[in-house]
């Protein structure tokens, strides 16, 4: 489905994208993998999806971010995605803002801020940071709740698993 700018109130399509992002997180889920979705949009139209799947690529690259940014540009047939906004349903972290930034993305739009690891002010500041040359416009707090709620859960039923064992 494409959604158009004229068509769609900004906050509508950011809702939108990000409920994608979050049925990429459930996929992460259903991996037991860390529930992480990421969408990359252009002109209101997904180029590309991921979820979080270093365990099962064997990879500490493979977050969702990563991953949908590499698929996006392999569609664009360009590393360079200017233009684009990346839906992820957590605040991405240092490495995952460096690929965002190399990637020349226009617009960032996260659910849940990750005050250990995030890197767009939380914990770090890596996207925006004044010494780099590029900046992206972040959103934050899109579905903020089920954001939140989808990683908590993941982690306190991981906790409870290990102290069954």
């Amino acid at each position: 489905m494409r959604i158009t700018q004229a068509a769609c109130d900004p906050s509508i399509e950011d809702e939108y994208f990000m409920r994608r992002a979050l049925r990429e997180a459930r996929r992460g889920l259903a991996e037991d993998e860390v529930p992480v979705g990421a969408v990359v949009v252009h002109a209101g139209r997904q180029l590309a999806r991921a979820h979080n799947r270093p365990i099962h690529l064997k990879d500490p690259s493979a977050h969702a971010e990563v991953l949908a940014l590499r698929r996006a540009a392999r569609k664009l047939g360009n590393y360079r995605l200017t233009g684009c906004t990346l839906y992820v349903t957590i605040e991405p972290c240092a490495m995952c803002a460096g690929a965002i930034t190399q990637a020349r993305l226009r617009r960032v739009v996260f659910g849940a801020s990750d005050p250990k690891a995030g890197a767009s002010g939380s914990a770090l500041t890596v996207l925006n940071h004044p010494k780099l040359n590029h900046r992206v416009e972040v959103s934050q707090g899109v579905l903020a709740k089920e954001c939140v709620a989808i990683i908590h859960d993941f982690f306190r039923r991981r906790r409870k698993r290990r102290n069954t064992d």
